[in-house]
């Protein structure tokens, strides 16, 4: 069972308020039995009711109720030639129906502010539940932004490494980091150069992966790489290449590579 929605559905406020069926009111008496949580809603609500009534009730002054009654006695004064029974009757009658009818007043007064506090009550959960839907469709929204941009990366990507002209160069690492492996995409026809890190170990602090095209047995540097793990990076232009390779230097690059830090290498096959 679930006993906040029960606690929440305002049947405890009904029965409270006396507006249940006895059905709903055997229901709650049984619930009260077995949860704790629900026999101290009710608890709590009987005590709010009073509260309530006590901090609503007004208290009429003595000269209002003289001047109400002494009105009252007038409208009920019978002819003088009628029976001093008959007189004094209908004073007693209407002047008890009086009070009853002010104590149905009252009591339908409490009735009533109880019942508008319970429907704003109500109304808060419910501006409460209605606002955090909305903050769950604005963060779906957003969520749905991000996944879209990454699709339209994705596909650009793709369009990319299969354009006319592009030649894929697998590198794969040296002796003693074979579980190493990075692809460079290199367009023959427009000399450009993507690289993408499949598996490549995030570069130490102040140092950075550097990119060569090796060219008739000579380094020629290529770019710097900064965030290939996740995206397609695009690199420097290469006019000619028989081999790429990778090294790990300071940041911002070098001039020539640093052997002792070759990581990854990789023939240009065409």
């Amino acid at each position: 069972m679930h006993i906040q929605a029960y606690i929440q559905s305002g049947v405890i406020e009904s029965c409270v308020l006396g507006m249940a069926g006895e059905e709903e009111v055997a229901e709650l008496k049984r619930l009260c039995m077995e949860y704790q949580a629900i026999a101290e809603a009710v608890r709590e609500c009987e005590e709010w009711l009073l509260n309530t009534a006590k901090k609503n009730a007004v208290q009429v002054s003595p000269g209002i109720k003289n001047q109400l009654l002494n009105t009252l006695s007038e409208e009920f004064v019978v002819l003088e030639t009628a029976p001093s029974l008959i007189a004094v009757a209908p004073k007693r009658i209407n002047i008890l129906w009086f009070k009853y009818l002010a104590a149905a007043a009252l009591i339908l007064f409490v009735l009533s502010t109880a019942l508008n506090v319970m429907l704003y009550r109500k109304y808060q959960l419910l501006s409460g539940d209605y606002t955090a839907i909305q903050t769950t469709q604005r963060n779906l929204l957003e969520a749905n932004k991000v996944y879209i941009t990454k699709i339209n990366n994705m596909d650009r990507d793709i369009q990319l490494v299969t354009s006319p002209g592009m030649l894929k160069v697998p590198m794969q690492g040296i002796k003693g980091k074979e579980g190493l492996l990075t692809t460079v995409y290199w367009n023959t026809q427009t000399k450009e150069v993507y690289l993408i890190a499949n598996n490549l170990s995030r570069a130490p602090a102040g140092k950075q992966y550097q990119l060569w095209a090796l060219i008739d047995g000579k380094p020629v540097d290529a770019g710097m790489l900064d965030d290939c793990k996740s995206k397609l990076c695009r690199l420097k232009q290469i006019q000619k290449a028989d081999a790429f390779a990778i090294t790990l230097e300071k940041t911002g690059g070098s001039p020539v590579p640093t052997l002792s830090q070759l990581y990854v290498m990789g023939d240009v096959k065409s």
